[in-house]
């Protein structure tokens, strides 16, 4: 018999990685979406075009409990991935309200639900983020690290990330927390910076624009593929016991890095394009973030495949394509 999966965020990057890798396992796939992606596929469905006919898609919000809570009992899912929130921490500074009712709800109305109707053994994965170590207290930061979040966003993804542990330690859920690093792919949204440098590059190398307007080119993340790490997601949800989990590759590149190797993969100088714009930095910056995951390698026997060089070679040959047609 198939097992179930709901994914929440099932349009976005991740959800669109994990659905494939899902139906590759034998799932029957089940997503989320807002009403106005089932009217306008070009908009909000490109990264699911091409497995639309293979899986079971069902409009609702998060910030509906009562719709959650329906979906839930009709779905009736063996296990849940919510990866669906307010994921833009520049915008999460414009509108704080937004970023925490939905995040912070959504959570809550999908555990409390799975809680409701009763299934039993049903499996539930959290998208926390390392956004919620924020101002690092130690070097690389693992499971043990305190959090010390810089925004709303990760405020949201803090609280999220006790909820799930809370139903996990109140009603013997089986609920973990991904503490993901920065992952990137050609299908990342293009308000990210990774995809604003690796679309900016391809442009200017097809002569269609001439500079790249960048904030922190210092910040320095951990960067990995999401196609590497939504298979760990898979995993946690197949341990015997519940758990927290870091994700990251344990190396680290700054910003400039990013939009350096872009630019030489191209044949062009970085510091030709790139113009720093004082606007575009947040009002409180997470300087630093690096991942320890030895705790995923041990247990899940999870290790990233995919290399930082390969990635950004990744991105920019996928926008280049993209011009080009």
């Amino acid at each position: 018999m198939k097992k179930i999966a709901l994914i929440t965020g099932i349009t976005g990057q991740d959800g669109s990685y994990l659905a494939e890798l899902l139906l590759s396992k034998g799932y029957e796939v089940h997503g989320i979406v807002r009403r106005v992606a089932l009217e306008n596929e070009t908009e909000r469905l490109w990264r699911i075009r091409n497995i639309l006919n293979d899986i079971k898609l069902h409009a609702g919000t998060l910030e509906s409990y009562a719709r959650i809570f329906n979906i839930l009992k009709k779905v009736e899912p063996d296990e849940i991935y919510h990866l669906g929130a307010q994921s833009y921490i520049g915008y999460s500074f414009e509108d704080e309200f937004s970023t925490l009712n939905t995040n912070i709800n959504g959570t809550h109305f999908l555990l409390n639900a799975a809680h409701e109707i009763g299934k039993k053994n049903i499996k539930f994965y959290f998208a926390a983020s390392s956004e919620m170590f924020g101002k690092v207290k130690e070097s690389p930061q693992s499971e043990q690290t305190s959090f010390h979040p810089r925004s709303s966003y990760a405020i949201s993804k803090v609280t999220s990330f006790h909820l799930v542990q809370n139903y996990r330690e109140a009603y013997k859920m089986h609920a973990s927390n991904g503490i993901l690093f920065n992952h990137e792919s050609p299908r990342r949204g293009f308000e990210f910076v990774t995809r604003k440098i690796s679309f900016g590059v391809a442009n200017i190398k097809k002569g269609l624009k001439k500079k790249i307007s960048l904030g922190n080119m210092q910040a320095k993340r951990d960067w990995g593929h999401a196609k590497d790490y939504v298979e760990a997601m898979w995993l946690m949800l197949q341990q015997k016991e519940p758990g927290d989990y870091v994700i990251g590759t344990g190396k680290q590149f700054t910003v400039e890095d990013f939009a350096k190797k872009a630019f030489k993969h191209v044949g062009l100088n970085y510091k030709d394009h790139i113009e720093v714009d004082k606007k575009l930095i947040r009002p409180a910056e997470v300087d630093s973030l690096l991942a320890d995951y030895s705790k995923a390698k041990k247990i899940l026997k999870w290790e990233p495949k995919i290399s930082f060089d390969d990635l950004v070679v990744n991105m920019v040959d996928h926008d280049l394509e993209n011009i080009r047609n």
